[in-house]
């Protein structure tokens, strides 16, 4: 786990032409619009197919207990990108749920969070992580899991938590380990973002936390937003990366089906040399 401040982390390494690099080569399905259609169809089995493979309880406890320091049940708790809740649902294990609001720009995930009981009285709501519709210095607690990968601009991201959070507050950004083995990591390069730490100042592939020190908002200074979803796009060209996106997407879903299988025939190999 590394921990930097959230000021440090929303202005290391930050100019106008890292934020041009960045908003240059956005990744498939990065696109808001092209994420919104990957979700609508992906929420359907995400809790129970997708997501177990990916992120799991136990990785989720661990940084809800140990990172995100949610002691008291009164914080107030906003959980960006929250998809189905399942971050959510670690939150409101310590936290009232009266406290806590999730959002996230998928309205199909969002449904699946409202049939949730344990997020019952949560405040559930449609919204972009790149522009908060919150005042400055609203939470306690900013937490975010596997969501900042596929933010156009992540830096904007950034600057947003460093915004909404309180002085003292604290943001727990969580994100994916980029893959070593070369077919892993080519299918992810196109699938979704992977930050430098050299470019926002955060290690993706950990729990990262940091406090604001002080109160308003973050002096990082950005130019003009990597994408603008009211605009409309060529049609053909968001289905061709959506396509593509969903292809690349799916060997991230068959891997731990693989594996899974092949845990289970190695189990019982072995069961069956022992028992000769």
């Amino acid at each position: 786990m590394a921990s930097t401040n959230v000021s440090s982390a929303g202005t290391a390494g930050l100019g106008s032409s890292n934020s041009k690099a960045s908003s240059s080569a956005l990744r498939l399905i990065q696109h808001k619009r092209e994420a919104l259609w990957f979700y609508r169809f992906i929420s359907i089995g995400y809790d129970h197919v997708f997501n177990p493979g990916q992120y799991t309880e136990d990785m989720r406890d661990v940084a809800m207990d140990e990172h995100a320091n949610l002691r008291r049940p009164n914080l107030k708790v906003v959980d960006v990108g929250g998809g189905t809740g399942f971050t959510t649902l670690g939150i409101v294990r310590h936290v009232d749920p009266e406290n806590v609001t999730l959002i996230d720009q998928s309205p199909h995930q969002l449904n699946k969070a409202r049939q949730k009981k344990a997020l019952k009285g949560v405040n559930i709501m449609e919204g972009d992580a790149e522009d908060l519709p919150f005042p400055a210095d609203t939470f306690d607690r900013y937490v975010s899991a596997g969501s900042i990968e596929y933010w156009p601009d992540p830096q904007r991201g950034i600057k947003e938590a460093y915004r909404v959070l309180s002085t003292g507050g604290l943001a727990c950004i969580i994100g994916p380990v980029r893959p070593t083995f070369w077919l892993s990591r080519f299918f992810a390069d196109m699938w979704m973002l992977f930050p430098t730490e050299q470019e926002h100042g955060l290690v993706i592939g950990c729990s990262v936390t940091g406090i604001k020190t002080e109160s308003g908002d973050s002096p990082l200074q950005l130019g003009p937003k990597a994408e603008d979803i009211s605009k409309h796009g060529n049609p053909i060209l968001v289905f061709v990366r959506f396509l593509i996106g969903t292809i690349c997407a799916a060997y991230f879903f068959l891997v731990p089906i693989y594996m899974w299988i092949k845990d289970k025939i190695v189990s019982r190999a072995c069961r069956s040399k022992e028992g000769e």
